[in-house]
């Protein structure tokens, strides 16, 4: 019994870890007027920017085992969205994310404290890193959540962005994130990215399951209004007990 809490309560907080904010934040999110949120807008720009571009490359890298990255191409974040900093030769992308490539009604959605290293496999890239392209240009350009969610479904409707592909996932095992204000900020983790409808179907949330999933655009269920037009990405998360040196993830007891 001890071990099956024990676990529920790590794959909660990787949960927690991957979307940044546990079911009491998004409570505390869905009660509050916008302007109480903790974030209700955008930080100065440079706050979301790295001081060392060899630092936010070495980041990126950290996602993934070194097997992996050695090999990714690698994106930095610059002052008109992110750039292309290392180009690689296995398809795979590196990239560090910031806050607003999160839900959009994540309370964080605008802290300039998140640092999320992420590795995207050749399909993820594909699909996903264009999505990353287009939020960072729109935040580094100044424009709001409202403006954002508009242009992604304005890009979905025009075909600007493709679609998702089977096989998609990421690497996010970098000891080095800072994936949320909530719990310790960080655990490594792998997560999915799915065209699935029904998380039950992959064993999500079942008791003793170390697998968890919510969708990809929002955290609130069934947000029908605001995700139309938006692919229903579900994503699955499985975390794992090593950070990609190799080195135990010490949770603490959660």
């Amino acid at each position: 019994m001890h071990k099956a809490k024990r676990t529920i309560g790590i794959m909660s907080f990787a949960l927690l870890a991957m979307f940044g904010m546990s079911q009491r934040a998004l409570a505390q999110g869905t009660q509050k007027a916008a302007g109480a949120a903790p974030y209700p807008k955008m930080a100065p720009v440079d706050q979301y920017l790295m001081a060392n571009r060899d630092d936010e490359i070495a980041l990126a890298r950290s996602a993934a085992p070194v097997s992996i990255s050695h090999g990714a191409t690698v994106l930095v974040l610059g002052r008109k969205g992110y750039e292309t900093a290392v180009e690689g030769k296995n398809g795979f992308v590196c990239v560090v994310g910031r806050s607003w490539t999160g839900p959009f009604d994540w309370p964080e959605f605008w802290n300039p404290k998140i640092r999320a290293a992420d590795c995207l496999n050749p399909q993820a890239a594909r699909a996903i890193v264009p999505i990353f392209h287009l939020r960072a240009r729109l935040a580094m350009a100044g424009r709001s959540k409202e403006e954002m969610l508009s242009a992604v479904k304005a890009a979905y409707e025009k075909k600007q962005l493709p679609e998702l592909e089977c096989g998609a996932m990421d690497f996010m095992m970098s000891k080095s994130s800072y994936l949320t204000d909530e719990g310790e900020h960080n655990m490594p983790h792998l997560m999915f990215d799915t065209l699935v409808k029904d998380g039950k179907d992959w064993g999500a949330g079942a008791e003793g399951s170390p697998v968890m999933s919510s969708p990809y655009w929002f955290m609130a269920p069934n947000p029908q209004e605001q995700a139309k037009g938006l692919p229903p990405i579900l994503v699955f998360l499985v975390g794992v007990g090593t950070w990609s040196d190799g080195t135990p993830a010490d949770m603490h007891g959660h």
